[in-house]
C-alpha cells in the first residue's frame, strides 16, 4: 500500500483545507467585488458586473490609510524582529535542553486566551484610569493620561504584543537546528563570539527569520481588531476601512474590491522584499568570491619543506 501511493497524497488534507478556507472565500470576495450596491437599503448585487468598484477603491483616502498601515506594519515587524532575535537565540542555544519546552510554553501562554480579550486588556492598561497612564503622567513622560489610548502608538504596541510569538517560534526552531559544532569550529579558527554569530549562526537561521517576518507582516497588514480597539479614529488601518464598508456602509462590493486590492498590494510588497533580499545576498556572495579570488595561493612547496624539516 505504501509503495503504490504517490508521495503527494500526504499533502492532500492540507490542500483540501486551504481550498475550502482560503481559495473558496477568496473567489467569493472576488465575485462580490464585481457587483454593486443595489440602492440605499441593499448590500450587494451581481446583476450588473463591472470593475467600477476597483476604480472607487483606488481613492486618495484608501492610499492614505494604506500608507499608514504599511508604515505601522513595517515598524511592528522590525520591532518584533529586534525583540524576538535575542529571545529566540537565548531559548535555543543558551538554555539547557530540559528547560526549553517550558520557555516555549510561556511564549504561547497569551494564545491561550482570545485575541480580542488580550487586545481589550491593553485598552484597560492604556486607559486614562489605568496604572500605566497614571505612572507615565506622574513621572512626566506624558502630559495628559488621555494621550496613550486611541493613538497610533497604542496600535503599534498592540500589534507588537499580539504578533511577537509568531516571530519568536520560527526563529527558535531555526536557531535550535544550528549545529553547535559549527560555532565551535568558527571560534577555533579565530573568530570571536560576535563574528561567529553574524557570519555563521545568523546565516544558518535565515530561513526561520524570513518565515517569522512573513508570518508577522502579512497579518499586521490586514489586522482589524487591534486598530478598532486601541486606535480609534487616529489609528485607522486598512482592515478597519474594509470592515466599515461591510458593517456600516453595507457596500459589500466596494469592501470586497478594497480587500482584493489589499491582498494584491501585500503580495507585491512581500515579493519585492524577497527579491531585494535575494539580490543583496547574491551581490554579497559575488563580492566574497571576488575577494577570495584576489588572494594569492599559499606557497605549498615551502610549507611542505618546513614540515619535512
Amino acid at each position: 500500500m505504501r509503495n503504490r501511493l504517490p508521495g503527494f497524497v500526504l499533502a492532500v488534507p492540507a490542500w483540501l483545507w486551504l481550498t475550502a478556507f482560503f481559495v473558496v472565500p477568496f473567489l467569493q470576495v472576488a465575485w462580490f467585488s464585481l457587483g454593486e450596491k443595489p440602492g440605499m437599503f441593499g448590500s450587494h448585487s451581481n446583476a450588473v458586473m463591472s470593475l467600477d468598484r476597483y476604480a472607487e477603491a483606488f481613492s486618495p483616502t484608501f492610499f492614505m490609510i494604506f500608507r499608514a498601515t504599511l508604515w505601522m506594519s513595517v515598524l511592528g515587524t522590525i520591532a518584533c524582529l529586534l525583540i524576538a532575535l535575542p529571545a529566540a537565540y537565548f531559548m535555543a542555544l543558551k538554555v539547557p535542553a530540559h528547560r526549553r519546552g517550558l520557555l516555549v510554553a510561556l511564549v504561547m501562554v497569551p494564545y491561550w486566551t482570545s485575541f480580542l480579550i488580550r487586545t481589550i486588556g491593553w485598552k484597560v492598561i492604556l486607559s486614562s484610569e489605568g496604572v500605566l497612564a497614571g505612572f507615565m503622567t506622574d513621572v512626566g513622560l506624558v502630559a495628559d493620561p488621555h494621550d496613550l489610548l486611541n493613538t497610533r502608538g497604542a496600535v503599534l504596541l498592540g500589534l507588537i504584543y499580539n504578533y511577537l510569538p509568531l516571530m519568536i517560534l520560527p526563529m527558535y526552531v531555526a536557531f535550535d537546528r544550528v549545529d553547535s559544532a559549527l560555532g565551535e569550529a568558527s571560534k577555533d579558527l579565530g573568530a570571536g563570539r560576535i563574528r561567529t554569530f553574524f557570519q555563521v549562526t545568523l546565516p544558518l537561521a535565515r530561513p526561520g527569520i524570513i518565515a517569522g517576518v512573513i508570518l508577522v507582516f502579512i497579518p499586521m497588514m490586514g489586522d482589524y481588531v487591534t486598530p478598532a480597539v486601541l486606535g480609534g479614529a487616529k489609528g485607522t488601518m486598512v482592515g478597519s476601512l474594509i470592515a466599515s464598508q461591510f458593517l456600516t456602509a453595507q457596500n459589500w462590493a466596494l469592501g470586497s474590491a478594497m480587500a482584493i486590492v489589499l491582498i494584491l498590494l501585500t503580495m507585491l510588497i512581500v515579493i519585492l522584499a524577497i527579491t531585494l533580499m535575494w539580490v543583496v545576498g547574491w551581490l554579497v556572495r559575488r563580492r566574497s568570491r571576488l575577494v577570495v579570488g584576489t588572494v594569492p595561493p599559499p606557497d605549498l612547496t615551502l610549507h611542505t619543506k618546513e614540515v619535512a624539516a
